[in-house]
């Protein structure tokens, strides 16, 4: 179950007030991710093993990737 005690930060949010990305929840099943400047809005939750290998994805394909899917590539 996620609850709100169990959100944290990406070590990627950048210091100042801390809300330019995103926060991220797990249960032993379940990662959830949010927007950490909109808290309150949809969080999109994935089944543990699909997040895991949707993360190692990220790390093989390299920065263009990561940058395209957070939209800094434009």
């Amino acid at each position: 179950m996620i609850t709100p005690e169990n959100w944290r930060k990406s070590s990627y949010s950048g210091g100042g007030d801390g809300n330019n990305c995103v926060e991220i929840a797990n249960s032993p099943t379940h990662i959830a991710i949010r927007d950490s400047k909109a808290p309150f809005r949809a969080a999109l939750t994935f089944p543990a093993g699909a997040f895991s290998t949707f993360v190692e994805a990220l790390k093989g394909e390299g920065r263009s990737t990561r940058a395209s899917l957070a939209g800094l590539d434009n």
